[in-house]
């Protein structure tokens, strides 16, 4: 049950960055956010289901819930069956944000991605400038061409040691992959990591998994020039505005950046 509700938050995170991005534009169609909101909606009924159900798991009182969920406790037990509900999670179908035909080139709203599918991208990317094949990949980490393609393709979980070892065969710096890594599997950055220069390495991170565009295609969403230097470079952390922007431009979620950046930015005015 805690695996549900952490999907479905990583849902509603991404569902709500794209209504955010849409409400800050005048030409997003009504329509769609309208069901950005419904999806929303729809999102929360099933977190309200499992929260529910996992305290009936953790044989904690229903009345702890009632007068939050303004239910009594017998329409708690009615209305949120325990095998009904894992049977509606085990089979739900997790939301793709993506833009509608509705939109032009020109005012399209990016589509945003998981932390998984950015590592993804980012390793393929890596891989396709390395030259190196599938093949040899895999020869070098000592396993089958098939399992390296689940790996790269997101069909299985990498642990840490796989993706050293992609990038090592590629010849790149296991680091620059970290942050993107640890995103994907929502683990916390180590104190012994520079917060100012973990939220670079995540924000550059995100930028090559886009494909390093140019910063002419990242500044036309209101962000200065001079702010996406130091987003990406550094020095300094800019404000949170800018590092909103910048990852919804690189199609992430805000909300993962978003604890990076206030790390940072502490570290930032205790050093200055």
């Amino acid at each position: 049950m805690t695996e549900a509700l952490r999907d479905i938050a990583e849902d509603c995170t991404m569902v709500g960055g794209t209504l955010l991005l849409g409400a800050d534009r005048a030409t997003t169609p009504n329509t769609d956010l309208l069901q950005a909101l419904l999806t929303l909606q729809h999102l929360t009924g099933e977190a309200i289901a499992a929260v529910v159900v996992r305290q009936r798991a953790q044989d904690k009182p229903l009345a702890d819930l009632a007068p939050i969920a303004d239910l009594t406790e017998d329409r708690l037990r009615k209305k949120y069956n325990p095998r009904l509900v894992d049977r509606a999670l085990a089979t739900r179908r997790r939301p793709q944000p993506a833009t509608t035909a509705h939109h032009t080139a020109a005012t399209d709203a990016p589509t945003l991605r998981r932390p998984g599918q950015r590592l993804s991208c980012a390793l393929n990317r890596m891989k396709n400038g390395s030259g190196r094949s599938q093949r040899q990949i895999a020869q070098i980490m000592g396993v089958d061409e098939s399992y390296v393609s689940r790996l790269l393709s997101g069909q299985r979980a990498l642990s840490w040691r796989h993706v050293k070892a992609i990038c090592e065969a590629c010849g790149t710096d296991p680091e620059r992959m970290k942050p993107l890594w640890e995103a994907a599997a929502t683990i916390q950055p180590s104190n012994n990591d520079d917060p100012v220069r973990y939220l670079h390495t995540y924000l550059q991170g995100l930028h090559y998994a886009l494909g390093s565009p140019a910063s002419e295609a990242i500044t036309q969403h209101t962000i200065s020039a001079d702010d996406l230097h130091h987003a990406l470079h550094g020095p300094g952390v800019p404000d949170w505005p800018v590092i909103d922007r910048l990852t919804l431009a690189l199609q992430s979620v805000p909300a993962i950046a978003r604890p990076l950046w206030r790390r940072a930015r502490l570290a930032a005015e205790k050093n200055s």
